[in-house]
Protein backbone atom coordinates (compact mmCIF):
# COMPACT_ATOMS: atom_id res chain seq x y z
CA UNK A 1 0.00 0.00 0.00
CA UNK A 2 1.51 3.32 -1.27
CA UNK A 3 1.97 6.67 1.19
CA UNK A 4 -1.10 8.19 -0.84
CA UNK A 5 -3.67 5.01 -0.38
CA UNK A 6 -3.08 4.87 3.25
CA UNK A 7 -3.82 8.72 4.12
CA UNK A 8 -7.36 8.13 2.27
CA UNK A 9 -8.13 4.97 4.57
CA UNK A 10 -11.47 4.85 5.83
CA UNK A 11 -12.78 2.66 8.50
CA UNK A 12 -16.19 1.57 9.49
CA UNK A 13 -17.82 0.33 12.36
CA UNK A 14 -21.60 -0.46 13.03
CA UNK A 15 -23.22 -0.09 16.57
CA UNK A 16 -26.59 -1.12 18.15
CA UNK A 17 -28.62 -0.18 20.76
CA UNK A 18 -31.83 -0.42 21.84
CA UNK A 19 -33.31 -0.01 18.66
CA UNK A 20 -31.27 2.57 17.03
CA UNK A 21 -28.13 1.50 14.59
CA UNK A 22 -25.28 3.74 13.77
CA UNK A 23 -23.11 3.07 10.70
CA UNK A 24 -19.74 4.97 11.88
CA UNK A 25 -16.94 6.15 9.13
CA UNK A 26 -13.35 6.91 10.63
CA UNK A 27 -11.99 9.31 8.33
CA UNK A 28 -8.17 10.88 9.07
CA UNK A 29 -9.10 14.16 9.94
CA UNK A 30 -9.20 16.74 12.58
CA UNK A 31 -11.57 15.33 15.39
CA UNK A 32 -15.06 16.79 14.03
CA UNK A 33 -18.14 14.57 14.55
CA UNK A 34 -20.91 14.86 11.69
CA UNK A 35 -24.23 13.14 12.83
CA UNK A 36 -26.51 12.71 10.26
CA UNK A 37 -24.74 15.99 8.23
CA UNK A 38 -25.20 17.49 11.66
CA UNK A 39 -22.60 18.72 13.97
CA UNK A 40 -21.90 16.23 16.69
CA UNK A 41 -23.02 18.40 19.85
CA UNK A 42 -25.83 19.79 17.90
CA UNK A 43 -27.19 16.51 17.04
CA UNK A 44 -26.88 15.62 20.73
CA UNK A 45 -28.59 18.45 22.13
CA UNK A 46 -25.06 19.87 23.37
CA UNK A 47 -24.94 17.10 25.99
CA UNK A 48 -21.81 16.97 27.29
CA UNK A 49 -22.29 13.75 28.60
CA UNK A 50 -23.34 12.12 25.44
CA UNK A 51 -20.60 13.90 23.46
CA UNK A 52 -17.77 12.27 26.06
CA UNK A 53 -19.21 8.94 25.50
CA UNK A 54 -18.73 9.27 21.78
CA UNK A 55 -15.46 10.53 22.16
CA UNK A 56 -14.53 7.73 24.47
CA UNK A 57 -13.09 5.22 22.80
CA UNK A 58 -11.06 7.65 20.77
CA UNK A 59 -9.38 9.06 24.01
CA UNK A 60 -8.60 5.94 25.72
CA UNK A 61 -6.33 5.69 22.80
CA UNK A 62 -5.45 9.28 22.28
CA UNK A 63 -6.52 9.75 18.89
CA UNK A 64 -8.97 12.29 19.53
CA UNK A 65 -7.81 14.69 16.99
CA UNK A 66 -6.43 12.07 14.63
CA UNK A 67 -9.77 10.61 13.06
CA UNK A 68 -13.15 12.67 12.04
CA UNK A 69 -16.66 10.45 13.17
CA UNK A 70 -18.93 10.51 10.24
CA UNK A 71 -22.11 8.84 11.23
CA UNK A 72 -25.35 7.52 9.63
CA UNK A 73 -27.98 6.97 12.48
CA UNK A 74 -31.69 5.68 13.09
CA UNK A 75 -34.03 4.02 15.26
CA UNK A 76 -34.04 4.77 19.05
CA UNK A 77 -34.23 8.10 20.80
CA UNK A 78 -31.02 10.42 21.03
CA UNK A 79 -29.10 8.25 24.05
CA UNK A 80 -29.83 5.35 22.22
CA UNK A 81 -27.81 6.40 19.22
CA UNK A 82 -25.02 7.81 20.85
CA UNK A 83 -24.46 4.66 22.72
CA UNK A 84 -24.76 2.95 19.81
CA UNK A 85 -22.52 5.24 17.58
CA UNK A 86 -19.92 4.42 20.57
CA UNK A 87 -20.06 0.87 19.77
CA UNK A 88 -19.42 1.88 16.11
CA UNK A 89 -16.32 3.90 16.89
CA UNK A 90 -14.41 1.08 19.10
CA UNK A 91 -15.11 -1.15 16.37
CA UNK A 92 -14.19 0.57 13.66
CA UNK A 93 -11.16 1.46 15.81
CA UNK A 94 -10.44 -2.01 15.97
CA UNK A 95 -10.24 -2.05 12.09
CA UNK A 96 -7.89 0.63 12.32
CA UNK A 97 -5.47 -1.19 13.98
CA UNK A 98 -5.81 -4.92 15.78
CA UNK A 99 -3.44 -3.58 18.86
CA UNK A 100 -6.83 -0.99 19.72
CA UNK A 101 -8.30 -3.93 20.52
CA UNK A 102 -6.79 -5.00 23.74
CA UNK A 103 -7.60 -1.44 25.39
CA UNK A 104 -10.84 -0.57 24.25
CA UNK A 105 -11.53 -4.19 25.52
CA UNK A 106 -10.26 -3.88 29.27
CA UNK A 107 -12.44 -0.67 29.03
CA UNK A 108 -15.97 -2.23 28.14
CA UNK A 109 -16.32 -0.30 24.33
CA UNK A 110 -16.41 -3.60 22.33
CA UNK A 111 -19.63 -5.12 24.12
CA UNK A 112 -22.91 -4.63 23.14
CA UNK A 113 -25.40 -3.82 25.79
CA UNK A 114 -28.01 -6.28 24.95
CA UNK A 115 -30.83 -4.94 27.09
CA UNK A 116 -34.38 -3.89 25.27
CA UNK A 117 -37.62 -3.43 25.54
CA UNK A 118 -39.54 -6.25 26.56
CA UNK A 119 -42.68 -6.77 24.51
CA UNK A 120 -46.09 -6.52 25.96
CA UNK A 121 -48.11 -9.91 26.79
CA UNK A 122 -52.02 -10.38 26.24
CA UNK A 123 -53.89 -9.73 29.64
CA UNK A 124 -51.65 -7.42 30.56
CA UNK A 125 -51.84 -3.38 30.57
CA UNK A 126 -47.79 -3.42 30.10
CA UNK A 127 -44.99 -6.05 29.84
CA UNK A 128 -46.02 -6.86 33.52
CA UNK A 129 -48.04 -4.61 35.08
CA UNK A 130 -51.60 -6.55 35.10
CA UNK A 131 -55.29 -5.22 35.51
CA UNK A 132 -55.80 -4.28 39.18
CA UNK A 133 -56.90 -7.09 41.17
CA UNK A 134 -60.85 -6.76 43.16
CA UNK A 135 -61.81 -9.82 45.32
CA UNK A 136 -64.96 -8.97 45.23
Amino acid sequence: MTQASSQRAVYWGTGRRKTAVARVRLVPGTGKIIINDRPGDQYLQYQEALLASVKGPLEILGLENSYDILVRAHGGGVHGQADAIKLGVARALCEVDLANRGPLKVEGYLKRDPRAVERKKYGLRKARKAPQYSKR
